[in-house]
């Protein structure tokens, strides 16, 4: 059963969700227009980095969101006014990514220090990014993926429990559900880091097997077919590159210069 079937139908909520997800997009769209977009790009400046990450999630992430927000939101559930419920709700569930995205920018730099020109693509860089987007590959099948995309597809512990008026709460559990969102998720980002984190195709392509997991018919199905679609990209990056659809190789004739940041 997918998380559509059990949640109660609110298509204040879900449009809601959608628009602000469109908007997210176009934003991104728009701030990554002429930006390096090959595997390694230079991530800019921390602040630059945090506010772009933060729309980028509500643009990949809010859509598959959905069910679980229409559901804590449920006056049938004890809440009585949607919209202040869902905005902390949501802005606790979009905190806990952000937290994520820190970390991220932090392994990221911390690996170029460590690695020096290790990871520049003639010299290595390939192997790298191909080696992240197999490990989660690999990832997809353990059970720790299985449990996380488990409580992902449905009510997400107290979120059937009455929050109160408290936006604290609501903030807390929308950052407990954003946590399992980031369990189950964590590999697919790393894979999109690996393709090119600013490349608005491969946002596109990540945020496509992030919705089909979480509200495809079967997640079983899903894992094993996000598996696999992972395993013959790292496949490709390694071995013909220049064959990969959307990949941008670092040092290209074609590749943009990086835009000045923030």
């Amino acid at each position: 059963m997918t998380p559509l079937a059990h949640a109660p139908a609110r298509p204040d909520v879900i449009v809601a969700l959608l628009a602000s997800a469109g908007l997210a997009w176009w934003w991104t769209v728009d701030r990554m227009a002429g930006m390096d977009a090959a595997p390694g790009a230079d991530l800019g400046t921390l602040g630059w980095f945090a506010a772009t990450w933060i729309v980028m999630m509500a643009a990949m992430m809010l859509p598959s969101f959905g069910p679980t927000l229409v559901e804590y939101v449920s006056p049938g559930h004890g809440r009585e006014n949607a919209a202040r419920d869902a905005l902390p709700f949501a802005g606790g569930y979009l905190l806990a990514w952000a937290i994520a995205g820190l970390i991220a920018y932090g392994l990221v730099d911390l690996g170029k220090a460590l690695l020096a020109g290790g990871v520049a693509w003639r010299e290595g860089g390939r192997w790298l990014s191909g080696g992240v987007i197999a490990a989660a590959a690999v990832y997809e099948l353990i059970p720790f993926k299985r449990a996380c995309l488990m409580r992902c597809r449905g009510p997400l512990g107290d979120v059937r429990q009455p929050a109160g008026r408290s936006w604290s709460r609501a903030m807390a559990s929308g950052a407990r559900g954003g946590g399992w969102c980031i369990g189950c998720s964590a590999a697919l980002m790393a894979a999109l880091f690996a393709l090119g984190v600013m490349s608005v195709t491969w946002m596109a392509v990540i945020a496509f097997l992030v919705a089909f997991e979480k509200l495809g018919p079967r997640q079983s199905w899903a894992r094993v077919t996000t598996a696999s679609v992972l395993a013959v990209l790292a496949v490709g990056v390694i071995v013909t590159p220049h064959e990969v659809p959307g990949l941008v190789i670092p040092a290209s004739p074609g590749m943009h210069a990086m835009s000045a940041m923030g």
